[in-house]
């Protein structure tokens, strides 16, 4: 069984690690599942409408969980004290849906459940998961009245990871040896951050100059096309995505145990891109306290001008759902 042995330390001769999960479908079971075998948390509760699936999930892993660390399933009262709650509730992306037709009825899910949370556990850090994320990240945000920093969406994570793992194929490489980053909108109107791309630390015109590869602009098109269309395509086959997301989670939760300003792309709350109000991904530093600035982003004009587009349309969006 995989334990992540750089946490060990960690969760064995320090302050006891809780984490909280709110919503066990797809996504939610597959984050448990993820986060018990990595070993990072001593305590993990299950917190779902369906109580006894909650208790199911918890019994399940607890079959596989390390020595240290047990599952139970809980309701808000039991988020008291957890360093961070993970919400992955509300109404599932279906074949032919954007993540932004969710909008409506998950913003009134997320109110409920983040007025509970907050109300409970006034201290912790929320990962929001649940789809449109930017959307709701905002909509979590003002309903918990917490700082901006303790308020963070799973965001681009996953779509950079995507990109990663489909760039490295375009060029027959690992993917832990390109570097990249999607950021705006974790959906249609994200932006691949070409400017910012490397592999195995050089810029991407120079490593195909090096490689002896064409830098092939409409290729490259086309990567960032099955990066943006991987969920319709996983989707259209089984119905959900889960264990990509699942995965992208256990980072940001590692990122911030660790407290070493890991930066990532997660989605929060501010001005981005000359847009006030709304929450969307760029690099991020995490540690112990949340989602931190990380400077200046130094992309191109081409791509800034996507990337407000990317913040209108959220607005847009917000602006639906919220008074303001």
């Amino acid at each position: 069984m995989y334990q992540d042995k750089s946490m060990r330390a960690t969760v064995e001769h320090a302050k006891l690690i809780k984490i909280v999960i709110v919503g066990v479908g797809s996504v939610g079971s597959a984050t448990a599942y993820t986060l018990i075998l990595s070993g990072i948390v001593n305590d993990l509760v299950l917190i779902d409408v369906n109580r006894e699936k909650a208790e199911g999930e918890s019994m399940d892993l607890n079959h596989a969980a390390p020595s240290w660390a047990s599952a139970r399933a809980g309701n808000y009262s039991d988020c008291k004290d957890a360093d961070i709650v993970i919400i992955t509730c509300g109404v599932s992306q279906t074949n032919g849906q954007t993540r932004m037709d969710l909008a409506a009825k998950n913003t009134d899910i997320m109110r409920d459940v983040v007025s509970n949370v907050a109300q409970n556990a006034p201290d912790t850090i929320l990962l929001i998961a649940t789809n449109p994320v930017d959307v709701l990240t905002y909509v979590s945000y003002e309903a918990s009245g917490f700082p901006l920093h303790r308020v963070i969406g799973s965001g681009t994570v996953l779509d950079t990871a995507r990109f990663k793992h489909i760039l490295g194929n375009h060029f027959k490489v690992p993917s832990n040896t390109v570097e990249a980053c999607v950021i705006g909108e974790h959906g249609d109107s994200s932006v691949a951050a070409w400017s910012l791309t490397n592999i195995k630390g050089m810029k991407l015109r120079e490593y195909c100059e090096k490689s002896n590869q064409k830098f092939d602009e409409e290729a490259f098109q086309k990567v960032f096309e099955q990066t943006r269309d991987a969920a319709y395509d996983i989707i259209k086959r089984k119905g959900c995505t889960s264990y990509g997301i699942a995965a992208g989670l256990l980072r940001i939760v590692r990122a911030i145990l660790a407290n070493e300003d890991h930066v990532l792309p997660v989605s929060t709350v501010g001005a981005h891109f000359g847009i006030d109000h709304v929450a969307l991904s760029v690099p991020t530093k995490l540690n112990r306290g949340g989602a931190y600035p990380a400077g200046a982003l130094t992309i191109n004009e081409r791509e800034m001008e996507l990337a407000r587009k990317s913040a209108e349309k959220i607005k847009s969006v917000l602006d639906k759902v919220f008074i303001k």
